[in-house]
C-alpha cells in the first residue's frame, strides 16, 4: 500500500476518522511512501509543531521510503496531464503527483483522505 500525506496528517492530527486510516495502514503487510511525499508531510508537521508525533507514527508503521526514479517522474507528469489541478476535477497538486506516481508504479492501492485521488485511475485503499 502507498500512503499519502493526507492520511498521515489525519492520524497525527487526531481527526474524527483517524482510527479508520490507522486500521487500514496497520493491516497492510507492505507500506510505502514516496520520498517526495515524506518531505511534504514533514514540512507540514514542522509548521504545525507535530514532527515528533509524525515521526512516531512513521516508525510504528514501518513505512518504507521509496526514492523517486525516472519511471515515477514520467508517471507524475502523465498524472498532471490527465488529473492535474486546473486540468481535471481530481485537481492533483505537485505533492499529490508523487503519491499518484508511486501507486501507479508499484500497482498498489493508495491510502489518502479526501476525494481527489478517487477521481483518478489509482486503486483506492479505503473506500
Amino acid at each position: 500500500m502507498i500512503v499519502d500525506s493526507s492520511a498521515l496528517l489525519a492520524m497525527v492530527l487526531g481527526e474524527s476518522d483517524a482510527d479508520r486510516y490507522a486500521s487500514v495502514l496497520f493491516s497492510s503487510r507492505k507500506r510505502h511512501i514516496s520520498a517526495a511525499t515524506m518531505v511534504e508531510v514533514r514540512m507540514v508537521a514542522v509548521r504545525l509543531g507535530l514532527l515528533q508525533e509524525l515521526d512516531e507514527l512513521i516508525e510504528m508503521s514501518e513505512l518504507e521510503i521509496v526514492p523517486v526514479d525516472e519511471a515515477q517522474a514520467k508517471l507524475a507528469i502523465e498524472g498532471f496531464e490527465r488529473f492535474g489541478k486546473g486540468r481535471h476535477t481530481a485537481g492533483l497538486n505537485y505533492g499529490d503527483l508523487f503519491a499518484y506516481a508511486l501507486a501507479r508504479s508499484l500497482g498498489e492501492p493508495l491510502l489518502f483522505k479526501g476525494a481527489d485521488f478517487a477521481r483518478t485511475d489509482v486503486r483506492v485503499a479505503l473506500a
